[in-house]
């Protein structure tokens, strides 16, 4: 508990054009994964745009560590087929939960990153206010599969007694 900062909430929102694993379709789900930690959507049976939204949560407590994201066709007889992946930094997200905002009008943008050789980002990824807290929308680009892109949405989550940010 002494090294925790706090909880990183991620929203796995949807995918969008996946790759076709299984005769025409596949049944994907999302695999994240932070150091030692691991965790898993939910399968959406014969969908390439599937929509998860689940609500996966990472402890951090070392943020320079990637978050490693990877999408996999759900196979009954057969390894389960990898659909792509992705990686992404929280650092820019951080630095902007660590301004410890308030009152801003709902929608206010923080900061924008600008996809780029470095990042796994297929448009700009804003930063905003929204609802009383900081998120970070984005879409990323699978890398190492003919097409795919994933929706997800950042939320920081305090702990009372962690070290914090």
């Amino acid at each position: 508990m002494e090294n925790l900062m706090g909880l990183l909430r991620i929203h796995v929102h949807r995918g969008v054009n996946l790759a076709i694993r299984d005769v025409v379709s596949s049944d994907p789900y999302v695999v994240i994964r932070m150091g030692h930690q691991k965790l898993k959507t939910r399968v959406i049976k014969k969908n390439i745009n599937p929509e998860w939204n689940d609500d996966l949560t990472l402890s951090i407590a070392d943020p320079t560590l990637p978050v490693k994201l990877a999408v996999y066709d759900r196979d009954t007889f057969s390894l389960d087929d990898k659909m792509g992946d992705a990686e992404f930094e929280i650092g820019p997200f951080l630095n902007a939960v660590k301004m410890r905002l308030h009152g801003l009008p709902n929608g206010t943008i923080i900061t924008k990153i600008q996809p780029s050789r470095q990042n796994c980002l297929s448009q700009e990824s804003c930063i905003i206010w929204s609802n009383g807290k900081v998120v970070q929308d984005m879409f990323l680009r699978l890398r190492n599969v003919e097409t795919g892109e994933v929706e997800l949405q950042l939320e920081w989550i305090d702990v009372p007694g962690s070290r914090g940010l």
